[in-house]
Parts: structure tokens; C-alpha cells; sequence
């Protein structure tokens, strides 16, 4: 099998693309549709030429993404059809069995629904718009904007995270107060509980 990091020179449809997770936090896909309505038609070119989707050629010669679902499915729910993508590992010559093998182990995929719990790789979406909301996923999101923990290169952080804050708070109180919930959220990020999340900010041991 080859590896390669360049960008294919054709588009590739949107909703040909394969999610490699169930969930996205709805919230954040709404302020990067915000984003690229503020770009318009002189600016939403270079944006596209310039936001590469990184993704796994596998059996079939499907493209299965690996990071940024959230613009992925922004950019459909805008009407975007196609976009570049970027090959991080070409698993064509692989069979469907040992192929999801690999994907599990290179950390490649998050097949978690929205009580996180870890389904069956058949639960998968077929494409970005069948992608389901997790709330937690966006506290988990605006939590790191508002300085609640670190962006880190650890595979699907923000959904470690997402799963903190879930065991900890309601999905309700989420839903009624989103403000609220991300002040509690930042109080949690801080403790010593959070110590083992990548990323994590809180006091220093010898503080």
C-alpha cells in the first residue's frame, strides 16, 4: 500500500465522502456555515482551494474522512458539492475485514453515537449528511475556544472530551442553557478529574 499527503487534482462530491464517525456537534457546523457566508462568492474560492479534507482511500476506491467532518457537512448544508481532498494512506488493495482492522488501530475512526456509546462499523453514515447531533461535541468544541483545554494532535480529542463532560452533566441542561453549561464545563475542565484529557490546562501540581 502507498502513502501519500497530496491533494487529488479533482474534486471530489461531497456526498461521496465517508464519515469514519456517527456524531458532530450541530452548533459548531452552524458557525462555520456562519463563516462561509461571510466569505461570499470573491473569498469562498481561495477558502476551498486552501481547506483540504484529509481522507483514506479504501475499498472501492471510496474516500473515507479523517478530520473535519464539521466543514465537511457545513460546507453541503451551504451547497458546496464538491471538494479537494488530500490521501493520508491508500488502502485500496485491502480487504473490507482487514481494512476496518487497520482504521481501528491507526486510530482513523470514532464509531461512538450520541450517548457515546462505541457501535458497530455498520452504524457508520454513508455520507456527511446523515451525520447525527452531539451536543457534548459542541461544549466540547466551544469549551476549547473559550480556553478550557489546549488543541492537541491526539485522533478525535475534542470527542474525549465530549465524553467527559457527558458523564458529568445533563443533556438537558445543555439544551436549555448552552451558556450556562459551558461556564460549568470550564469549572470541570480545570479539575484534577480532567487531568488525563489531552490537552488539559488545569493547575499544576506544584501550583
Amino acid at each position: 500500500m502507498s502513502h501519500v499527503r497530496e491533494p487529488t487534482v479533482n474534486p471530489v462530491p461531497i456526498l461521496a465522502l465517508r464519515p469514519t464517525q456517527i456524531t458532530v456537534g450541530m452548533r459548531e457546523v452552524a458557525e462555520k456555515r456562519t463563516r462561509w457566508r461571510e466569505l461570499g462568492d470573491s473569498k469562498g474560492g481561495a477558502f476551498l482551494g486552501t481547506h483540504v479534507i484529509p481522507v483514506i482511500l479504501g475499498p472501492k476506491q471510496r474516500h473515507y474522512v479523517i478530520d473535519h467532518h464539521h466543514l465537511a457537512r457545513a460546507l453541503h448544508d451551504e451547497g458546496v458539492t464538491d471538494i479537494l481532498v488530500t490521501i493520508v494512506a491508500d488502502l485500496t488493495a485491502l480487504e473490507r475485514d482487514a481494512f476496518w482492522v487497520v482504521m481501528d488501530i491507526r486510530g482513523w475512526m470514532h464509531p461512538f453515537d450520541v450517548d457515546g456509546q462505541r457501535q458497530d462499523r455498520d452504524a457508520l453514515p454513508k455520507s456527511v449528511a446523515d451525520l447525527l447531533d452531539d451536543p457534548f461535541r459542541s461544549l466540547a468544541g466551544e469549551l476549547r475556544r473559550a480556553g478550557g483545554f489546549a488543541k492537541d494532535t491526539t485522533p478525535f480529542s475534542e470527542f474525549l472530551w465530549a465524553d467527559f463532560l457527558r458523564r458529568r452533566m445533563k443533556r438537558k441542561a445543555v439544551a436549555a442553557d448552552f451558556e450556562a453549561a459551558l461556564t460549568e464545563a470550564l469549572d470541570l475542565a480545570r479539575s484534577e478529574h480532567a487531568a488525563y484529557l489531552p490537552g488539559w490546562c488545569g493547575p499544576s501540581h506544584g501550583a
